[in-house]
């Protein structure tokens, strides 16, 4: 390692990235990092911070209205995009200077730049113009939006990058996808006020979600006057006279809008990077083939994050830079779970989900009990907000295990972030049926419900 100049170098300055080189610094490694753009990648700088502040933003409506209901008298309300967008950046510039402290705080050198890997130990700066070695190299560039670019017209349409710091708020968006992405931007433009459409080639939104969660969510976005159109793609986008935006649809519609968002998936940065040159094994979507351990096909380069196209989450990035530090530096080889994740789908209402799906359980399983239960929530009372919550669970017949949990309504995330422990460490429904409810609660209903609705017996419901 001494005829290197560092032990470690970064490529990515994302959640995954900045958490392998900060512990790895911490421990006595020379470490350096480099970032093209803003430290904090996609998570921080464009995706789930600004995205969630966003979707607090896009509720104040329907708490203004529920108050009414408790007594409140609220004046009208009004909104202001650029405060909003302004307020976001301070706390995003807060945030990256974080991200860049943690790592020089403990040792670790960080450059703005752009970095090309030029043999299996070098490493090119294109802003400082000169190369480095490293004896590890980890590469954790992360993704972005899918280009569209056989949509004639895509040149006139966004991303999410873009839906952060649009000028002005457009009175009418389509969005076109099915995803966690789209579906969250849907309920984030409708609550701020923009008439909304998601257009989606599916049969029906969030794919490998529990259906009745997708089906549920689907009938509450439309009851709020968010349009769906499923079994639908643009065809064609073109700038009007007024300057708005046509788009053609499969269907022969034609809808009129300010703004049209492409949220149809995501792919790795691996562009221009000198992984073809070096011998990095690619896959057919440019992602990088690792092993369970993180380790490409060349065994000093590593990656980790949205870049390798396993899992694409924060979490899931900083834990396999957790165990990539174990593997490389600790002589601790250390194999990344991948098993039972808990997610949330920031929608309104939202989504939180850990373990298996109805029907993935029933593909694996003989015999599965589903315990279901569908009610208004408290809050809900009052205000009269004519919203249900959908409680969920999936448990195997045989040995009793928790397969999976899913929740759609007030704080779903929080409770699946909750329950991915006792879905984590195998628990089963008897645990869940002799712990005590905290009462009044909604999660309550979670260890409440005694009896299964129904079985699936060899995929069959009975």
């Amino acid at each position: 390692m001494a005829g290197y100049d560092y032990d470690l170098f970064v490529i990515g300055g994302g959640s995954g990235g900045v958490r392998a080189a900060r512990v790895a610094a911490s421990v006595g490694k020379r470490v350096a990092i480099a970032e093209e753009y803003r430290f904090g990648g996609t998570c921080v700088i464009r995706g789930c911070v600004p995205k969630k502040l966003y979707v607090y933003a896009s509720q104040f409506p329907e708490h203004f209205a529920d108050a009414a209901g408790y007594g409140w008298t609220v004046p009208g309300a009004s909104f202001d995009w650029p405060t909003l967008v302004a307020n976001k950046d301070k706390e995003i510039a807060r945030l990256e200077a974080i991200y860049k402290k943690n790592v020089e705080g403990v040792g670790g050198e960080t450059f703005h730049s752009r970095a090309v890997l030029v043999d299996p130990h070098c490493v090119y700066l294109v802003a400082e113009d000169r190369t480095v070695s490293a004896d590890q190299i980890l590469i954790a560039t992360g993704g972005r939006p899918a280009p569209h670019p056989a949509l004639a017209g895509h040149e006139h349409c966004i991303f999410s990058n873009e839906a952060f710091d649009l000028k002005e708020l457009p009175k009418a968006i389509m969005i076109e996808g099915g995803g966690y992405i789209a579906v969250e931007f849907a309920n984030i433009f409708h609550g701020l006020g923009v008439e909304t459409t998601l257009v989606y080639r599916g049969k029906e939104i969030l794919s490998r979600f529990d259906m009745d969660l997708r089906r549920s969510l689907h009938e509450t976005m439309e009851k709020k006057g968010i349009t769906i159109l499923t079994h639908s793609i643009s065809e064609w986008v073109g700038k009007n006279p007024q300057g708005r935006l046509d788009v053609l649809l499969s269907s022969g519609k034609t809808l009129t809008v300010d703004q049209v968002m492409l949220a149809i998936g995501r792919i790795p940065n691996t562009e221009n990077m000198g992984l073809e040159g070096v011998g990095v094994e690619l896959g057919k979507t440019g992602a990088i083939v690792v092993d369970e351990f993180s380790r490409t096909n060349i065994d000093n380069i590593w990656a980790i994050g949205d870049v390798t196209h396993r899992v694409q989450l924060t979490p899931v990035a900083i834990h396999e830079a957790m165990c990539f530090i174990e593997t490389a530096f600790k002589g601790n080889p250390t194999a990344v779970d991948h098993d039972t994740i808990a997610t949330a789908v920031f929608s309104q209402p939202e989504i939180g989900t850990v373990g298996l799906s109805e029907d993935e359980a029933a593909k694996r399983f003989p015999e599965i009990e589903i315990y279901r239960a569908s009610f208004r929530p408290m809050r809900h009372t009052l205000s009269g907000r004519d919203e249900k919550m959908l409680m969920k669970l999936i448990v195997d017949a045989a040995s009793r295990k928790v397969l999976g949990a899913h929740i759609l309504g007030p704080d779903a995330g929080e409770m699946a972030q909750l329950l991915g422990i006792p879905l984590k460490a195998g628990l089963t429904k008897h645990d869940f049926d002799r712990t005590m409810a905290v009462h009044p609660t909604a999660a309550e209903e979670l260890v409440t419900m005694y009896k299964p609705t129904y079985r699936v017996k060899n995929g069959e419901r009975v």
